[in-house]
């Protein structure tokens, strides 16, 4: 088990720098807009939050493309592989084209969300300027996803890497307008998002086209690269679900969030606080869970049942294993960890309690990601949308209400009924994995 996990490992960790460094991203934009105006930062966070659920329903079509390569890979089907790549760009890039123009059309809707209106009037050039950005930014994913398919992944990994000092750079010459160029504070950092997310997507796209390592699959680009009815409806099973599957996470912690707000600013806070270290934890068990879904997809693709397991079982109990590590992490760190963040002491005091809950779903949190992926793997999609549904929607945010306020339990209840929602999700999906792969428990 320990040697299938090491080569799982092998591919999960380029992805897991990767993930980190896209929230790096996002981390550069608010700490140089934070210096200029905390209307800008409230403006910014404002965004963020709006396009969070349409970014993540095209991340979902892009993410189909790599099972779909890895089975491809695994029956060594070149031509097939060449094929999911073409059409896996179409439909991602044109996914992104509807979401970035609804959303660039939407945009008066910004001053319809009970804000502040000097914050709206900021937020309206940063969202247009970042919703343009979801195109090269969806592209990239498209492409990044065939290669992870592929398990070359070290290529996109050194690509997000390269974006954090070079998007930096760029907010530094347009947010406080150097070298000539003007100010535009908010503004830049989004047309600094944009011209990023385009060099790389662009720089990925040549290097596939030119590298040898990928000659093989763009050599025969004349009799592949066509619309392929029955790929696209393969992805489309695949990335529609998982659309659904990520957007309905992310909007039950948006629900959440809200219904934290209702509690005061200083729950707000701390919600914050802690929910920012359970996503930075998270971006691991998330790289993982592809690298076991990459890897389960190849001995899929190949018929290897008794390996697909073997994989399966390894990367569930790496995912418990870390979880855990996390979770101690936390509670040992508790006091420590939301003084970084903060010097109020009633924010630092609940921030510190919670970490206490975001202990407990640590393992939940990162299993449940991992059996979603291997799933996805095996290509079964729609059930499990099902259980994500039910785990967040039926289980977490009503237990998490009923116990912040009718029995008065503050954000620890809301917090509680993540533990129970997330301790669902994961049973049943990975409960679904095992007797999928003919395991009986």
């Amino acid at each position: 088990m320990f040697k299938e996990f090491s080569k799982t490992f092998k591919i999960a960790l380029p992805l897991i720098i990767s993930n980190v460094s896209q929230v790096g991203l996002g981390l550069i934009d608010s700490a140089m807009i934070g210096a200029v105006d905390y209307h800008q930062l409230a403006a910014s966070s404002l965004v963020l939050n709006v396009i969070a659920i349409p970014q993540i329903l095209g991340m979902g079509m892009a993410i189909a493309v790599s099972p779909m390569t890895a089975i491809a890979n695994g029956q060594k089907d070149i031509f097939k592989a060449s094929v999911v790549l073409y059409n896996g760009f179409v439909l991602t890039t044109l996914v992104a084209i509807m979401i970035s123009a609804t959303l660039v059309l939407c945009n008066p809707l910004l001053f319809h969300l009970g804000q502040d209106e000097k914050v709206a009037t900021y937020a309206v050039p940063f969202f247009k300027l970042i919703a343009w950005s979801l195109i090269p930014m969806l592209m990239f994913a498209s492409v990044k996803q065939f290669c992870d398919g592929l398990e070359y992944t070290k290529t996109a990994m050194t690509l997000s890497l390269i974006s954090l000092p070079l998007n930096a750079f760029l907010n530094w010459i347009l947010i406080y307008g150097r070298f000539g160029f003007p100010r535009l504070e908010l503004a830049g950092a989004g047309l600094g998002t944009l011209i990023t997310r385009t060099i790389i997507a662009i720089t990925l796209i040549v290097i596939v086209f030119r590298h040898k390592l990928f000659y093989k699959y763009i050599s025969i680009r004349t009799r592949a690269w066509k619309i392929n009815g029955k790929t696209c409806k393969e992805l489309l099973h695949i990335g529609v679900p998982t659309s659904v599957q990520y957007g309905l996470e992310v909007a039950a912690f948006s629900v959440s969030g809200v219904m934290i707000g209702w509690l005061g600013a200083a729950s707000q806070a701390a919600h914050q606080i802690a929910l920012n270290l359970a996503t930075a934890t998270f971006m691991a068990a998330s790289g993982l869970a592809l690298a076991g879904s990459i890897r389960v997809s190849n001995a899929f693709g190949r018929g290897e049942k008794n390996l697909m397991r073997h994989i399966g079982l390894s990367t569930i109990a790496g995912g418990l294993i870390y979880g855990l590590l996390c979770g101690i992490l936390f509670v040992t760190f508790r006091n420590t960890l939301p003084v970084l963040f903060t010097n109020n002491a009633e924010v630092a005091a609940v921030s510190s309690s919670l970490l206490i809950f975001a202990a407990l779903f640590q393992i939940s949190d990162a299993t449940q990601s991992i059996g979603v992926g291997l799933l996805r793997g095996i290509r079964d999609v729609k059930l499990p949308t099902a259980f994500v549904a039910i785990a967040y929607w039926l289980i977490g945010i009503p237990i998490g209400y009923f116990l912040s306020f009718k029995l008065k339990m503050g954000a620890s209840g809301i917090w509680l009924g993540f533990v129970t929602g997330l301790t669902a999700s994961s049973i049943l999906l990975n409960t679904r994995f095992l007797k999928k792969s003919k395991i009986v428990i």
